[in-house]
This record gives structure tokens, sequence and C-alpha cells, in this order.
């Protein structure tokens, strides 16, 4: 959840409804036996003690495989948990530190009240978190273990990531930023999550410092899906692109998967929001790689490029000013010349917009990546050894009404007369279970019993 409201606004946005969740084909994930991305070599560790290995030594593999994971009705409740401290807070909802009291294991359990959700209009948003956190199987990409519902919260019981937030992280450096290397590093772990989501027919819409979690490795593994949104055709198969140039290899055609889709939705942060959203000319994949390029100059520059006294001046900004890159630090060619490609104001012509994915990897910024490999490489931020209860990379925030793990009940919310007005695409026929759609389950992945 974001620690920072003030820096941004959001407004209502549809999202699609779950009700695809776990049917046919809907695990259906990244076929690596074709080459599409980077097969098992990329290592993920399994939780110890609520905290993956850092040693290097896997205790199993995240593969992009749909076998590798396995769904089971639920097996754990409210009751199942002990609650250590709260880790954040947003609008409709709080994530807490918790211990289960069965393995003793440390999680992250966001907890999101439903009699806000209905008032906020965020019901179909919870649907589309779950469906991509429940769904996803992606190094960089946080884990959901269990999701489930009491009479009054939604819970998604997920890794606990003992680094914090990657903002935070960068707030306590040096100039509050991170070398030309170290933010190419990051930038491509996120271009990886990125291509995950927009293979599965997903487009991120919110990236920022403040969704961006670190594994106490130091990698990083995105977050908060509230604001993402799902193509007609979720995980439509991608296309290959033949080019002359540079070696002539085929490429895969991330935006292919959502190239039917186009919302005319007014979301996002303030300062990261691209140029079509402002002129609600509706928006496509591409406003991913757009926030992409004021992720890298924020990492750098530790601020954004088009920050105004106010909203409108910044949004003023964002439409009509050119990127302007400071004195210090000094960055190379290569860098200004993919954040300026990132930050095209005309989205059709924008890097990324032709190919996706395979098009920003392909930029000569990214020439010393070595793409399959990135898990196994040292990230340049390692958060501070830490025992996982004290929580020592994240904020102490003081929690104004307490929520008691134990008191919560297994029952479901139904239809209210106060929600006859609710229009966000819900169907509000007398009785229904507004909250039917959410799937109570666990999730085992390879390697676990």
């Amino acid at each position: 959840m974001s620690a920072s409201a003030t820096r941004f606004i959001r407004r209502v946005a549809s999202a699609p409804n779950a009700k695809h969740l776990f049917s046919s084909g809907a695990r259906s994930g990244v076929p690596t036996k074709n080459g599409l991305l980077a097969p098992a070599e990329v290592v993920s560790p399994a939780p110890v003690n609520g905290q993956r290995q850092s040693n290097g030594k896997a205790s199993f593999r995240r593969t992009y495989s749909s076998n590798s994971i396995k769904v089971r009705s639920v097996e754990v409740g409210p009751s199942s948990f002990l609650k250590v401290k709260m880790l954040g807070k947003g609008d409709v909802g709080r994530v807490y530190l918790v211990r289960e009291k069965k393995s003793d294991k440390l999680y992250a359990m966001k907890v999101l009240s439903k009699k806000e959700m209905i008032e906020r209009k965020k019901i179909k948003r919870a649907l589309t978190e779950q469906e991509i956190l429940a769904t996803s199987n992606h190094p960089f990409i946080v884990t959901l273990y269990h999701s489930f519902q009491s009479e009054e919260y939604l819970y998604f019981c997920m890794e606990y990531c003992m680094g914090g937030e990657f903002f935070r992280a960068l707030q306590t450096r040096p100039g509050k930023c991170l070398s030309e290397d170290g933010s190419r590093f990051y930038a491509a772990e996120v271009v990886a999550a990125l291509e995950y989501l927009h293979l599965n027919g997903f487009i991120y819409r919110d990236l920022k410092p403040e969704n961006i979690l670190l594994h106490q490795s130091g990698h990083i593994m995105l977050s908060d899906f509230d604001l993402a949104k799902q193509s007609g055709h979720p995980g439509g198969r991608p296309a290959t692109i033949h080019q002359s140039e540079p070696n002539g290899i085929p490429i895969i055609d991330t935006m292919s998967c959502t190239a039917d889709f186009r919302t005319n939705s007014f979301v996002g942060t303030e300062e990261y929001i691209a140029p079509e959203v402002i002129a609600a000319q509706g928006h496509t994949a591409a406003v991913d790689w757009w926030t992409l390029g004021i992720l890298i100059y924020e990492m750098i520059f530790a601020t954004t490029p088009f920050k105004g006294k106010e909203r409108n001046d910044t949004f003023n900004n964002i439409r009509l000013l050119p990127v302007h890159f400071r004195d210090t630090p000094r960055i190379s060619s290569a860098c200004k010349d993919i954040v300026i490609r990132l930050l095209d104001k005309d989205e059709r012509s924008r890097l990324g917009s032709r190919s996706g994915a395979s098009e920003v990897k392909q930029h000569k910024w990214f020439a010393k990546i070595s793409w399959g490999l990135l898990r196994h490489t040292r990230p340049p931020i390692v958060p501070a050894a830490s025992n996982g209860a004290d929580a020592m990379n994240f904020r102490h925030l003081k929690e104004s009404n307490s929520l008691h793990l134990e008191n919560q009940t297994g029952l479901r919310t139904r239809a209210s007369p106060s929600t006859a007005g609710y229009d966000d695409g819900m169907d509000m026929s007398p009785g229904r279970d507004l909250f039917g759609a959410f799937n109570s389950v666990t999730i085992h992945y390879d390697g676990e019993s």
C-alpha cells in the first residue's frame, strides 16, 4: 500500500470481474517451452520462517509453468494468525505483519474493509487484484499464499518482503537516489515484471517506488494491483516480430496481448500519469512504459521530471514540456536516450509501443543486463539484516482502530439498501453476495507440501 498519500491522486476506474478466475485455462501463464521468457533459471527460493533464503540456494523454483501452482480450498482463516504490527495503510485497507500460529512463519496480510470498498466503489478492484496475485508466478511479483474473507474484511496473505518499500529505501540513501548502474538494474527487474503482466493481458498502470517492495535479498517485487486493468482477451497469444536488425532474431510482441484494449479511466499517480491519460483520449499498455521512464529518472535524480508547484502545473508540464536533465549527476547518452524515448508524449512512437518489453529490453542502455540471470545478480541495495518480526525497514505506524483477527467470523456481506446507488457495474439485486466472486483459496508452489 502507498505510504505517501500526499504524493498522488486516484480516481475510480472500472476493473474487470474475476469471474474467470480458476476457470479452465485461467492459469495458462507463459509457456516457457516456446522460449517466450527466460526459463526456470530465474530462481525464487521458498520462504523460511516467513522469508526467502538469501544464500543463493534455492529450496524450489518459481517457474512460469501452470503446473508449478496448486490451488486448494482455503486452509486458514483470520484466527490462524497472530498480528505482530501494522506495516502500511491505504484508503480502504491496511497491511499487517502476521505470524501463522501453526507454522510460525511470517507473512504480510493485506486486510480490506468491505464496507469501505462498497462506499468507495472498489469491489471490482479487489477482485482484479486477487486474480493477478493468484494467477501470477514470477520472481518479481509478490507471492500470494492465501486469500479468504470474514463478515467485515477481505484478506490477502502474501510473502513478507523484509526490505520494505523501495521508496523508503531510496529516501535513506545518500542523495535519496541510485547510481545509473543501480537504476539500470532495478529498471530491468521492473521490465521483466511488466513483460510478464502484459503477456497475461494486464496493464499495471500504477508503477511508482511506493508500489515496489524490496525482498530481503535486495531484489524487487511489484505489489498493489488495485489499479491494474485486464484486456478483453486476457492471456492472448503473443505475436512474433521478425526483424532484420540488429541480429535478425525474432522478438516477442507483448503489446499484441493487449492490442484490443483501450480504456478511458483517469487513474494513476499525479507525477507519473501519462499525457494520454490527462487528455482523456484513452490509453493502452504504453502507459506502463511512460511510468518506467519516470521511475528511471526519479531513481537517478531523486525527483520526477515534470513535477510542478500545483497539480495542474504538473499536468501541464507532462503534456507540454520536454524532459530536462540536471547537470548532476552526469549520466550517459544512452540513459538520456531511453528516458526521452520512454517519455515520448505521443504513445504511438513511444519506446515499447511497437512490440512492448522486447523493444525496451533491446535498447542500448540495457546492453549490460543478462536478463536470464537477474535473479542471481547481487542487487545494488541489500537491506539491513533483520529477524523479520522487528520490521526495521518499515515506518513505525500507530493503529487507531485495532484489528482483532480472532474475532472475525467467516460470513459474507450481502447487499443492503444503503448500496442501492452503487454504480460500479455490479449486480445489486436484493440478496446478492457482493463478494461471492472473491475466491477463498490456499496456493501451493512447487516444492511445498
